[in-house]
């Protein structure tokens, strides 16, 4: 049976009942997406009291502010860097659940910082980045690495009490005297924690001298309680174990030792007078990790919590797009004697472009908004370096500078920079529906 012609009065009686069900959601969109990025615009033409009307003054400012600068600098890092990484963890994901035993597990962990919020999230990362090894976990890790394949100073901080018998030499110290062989030499220093020696560490000793060689002792010229002279070794005082003694005629080593648990020395095959230097390798500050909070790296410790968060998210979409992809073309390659890594680059990207895309124009959307991460990571010494455009907005607007005019300047730079991303995934959105 035929369909009747719908008559041009039944469209225009649909019309108006259209328009009343669009009307609630036209209103709420009016309120909360058209009225204020109309008002924004206007505001953006007057100073910071809003009486006055500057024109594109406030874009003037805009574009000749360092603080501006810097921040469109730290934002175009951001987008080529963090929607790249992100995509390409959550590919590797992605693949990685359709190949391991545990996958529902394995995408549990890795999407559970999506239930975190930037605030909390940007709280567990301003923990992590500590400077101090006792409380940032980055730089325990490291600090511990680092230690498993290099010694660490044995006394940082220690020297001398101000005897005269040793002098400052670069970081490490040098005797005010020269010793000849037969001679005994005593190299008191202090700095050190009694409770920081180590467990061996045994009574000094007064060396005794001995014939072709040079004897010495190094040990902790303090007694607990402010008991014994300066320059002399008392009762309960400590040797220095473990420190390295150099014998220098001129500027050159001819020998060298090591003290023992007593603190004394020997140095032989001297056969003149040879002052003593007690290496740098003894007092350098132990290695306390990376200063991630620092103007250096703040903004890839930052982009690296946000590829924290966000991986899941590009690993569940792309997940989906794999599970999408004919199994038939994946094993034809294989039969055809494609390896592995052949098929994943030939094949599977391929036909993953479309979710690769989308993902990752989703994340540009995203870091060219970021604000969150960036206000609560970084410190109030290096927040300057690690600006962003939206923080530069609310920092101008209502961190301060109390000058809303410019801050809508911003709000209307950022909004035209987040429009053809927008506009891009609603074309391709259209595209994928016909």
């Amino acid at each position: 049976m035929a369909t009747p012609p719908v008559s041009k009065l039944g469209r225009v009686a649909a019309s108006p009942l259209a328009l009343l069900f669009l009307l609630p959601a036209l209103l709420l969109l009016g309120a909360l997406v058209v009225y204020p990025i109309g008002y924004t615009l206007v505001r953006s033409l007057f100073d910071a009291s809003g009486g006055r009307f500057v024109g594109l003054g406030n874009y003037i400012d805009m574009f000749t502010s360092s603080a501006t600068r810097t921040a469109m600098k730290n934002n175009l890092i951001w987008v080529v860097v963090a929607p790249t990484v992100v995509t390409a963890v959550g590919l590797v994901f992605a693949v990685l659940t359709e190949r391991i035993r545990w996958a529902a597990a394995f995408k549990f962990v890795v999407f559970m910082p999506m239930a975190i919020s930037f605030l909390a999230a940007g709280v567990i990362f301003r923990l992590v980045y500590e400077q101090d090894p006792d409380r940032g976990v980055a730089n325990a890790v490291i600090t511990s690495v680092h230690d498993a394949f290099g010694s660490a100073a044995a006394y940082p901080g220690a020297r001398p009490r101000g005897n005269d018998v040793l002098a400052a030499q670069g970081k490490g110290y040098v005797s005010t005297r020269s010793y000849g062989p037969g001679d005994v030499a005593e190299l008191g220093l202090v700095g050190v924690p009694p409770q920081s020696l180590p467990a061996t560490a045994a009574n000094a000793v007064a060396p005794t001298a001995a014939s072709g060689g040079l004897a010495g002792i190094v040990w902790l010229d303090f007694s607990p309680g402010g008991a014994g002279a300066p320059g002399r070794i008392d009762a309960a005082e400590k040797g220095l174990s473990g420190v390295s003694v150099q014998a220098l005629q001129g500027s050159k080593v001819i020998a060298s030792a090591k003290t023992g648990n007593d603190g004394r020395f020997q140095v032989s095959g001297i056969d003149g007078p040879v002052r003593l230097r007690l290496a740098e390798s003894n007092f350098k500050e132990p290695f306390g990790g990376v200063t991630w909070l620092g103007s250096a790296l703040i903004t890839p410790a930052i982009i690296a919590s946000y590829v924290w968060i966000w991986a899941g998210f590009a690993m569940v979409l792309i997940a989906a797009g794999l599970a999408a992809i004919p199994r038939d073309a994946l094993e034809a390659a294989r039969v055809d004697g494609a390896t592995e890594w052949q098929v994943f680059r030939r094949v599977t990207v391929p036909l993953l472009a479309p979710v690769l895309v989308v993902v990752f124009v989703t994340l540009v959307i995203n870091v060219l908004k970021v604000f969150d991460l960036v206000l609560i990571i970084a410190p109030g010494s290096v927040q300057d370096d690690a600006n962003v455009l939206a923080l530069q907005m609310w920092r101008v607007s209502f961190g301060g500078g109390r000058d809303q005019g410019l801050g809508s300047a911003l709000g209307i730079f950022l909004f035209l920079l987040v429009l053809p991303a927008m506009l891009f995934n609603i074309r391709r959105f259209r595209q994928e529906q016909r």
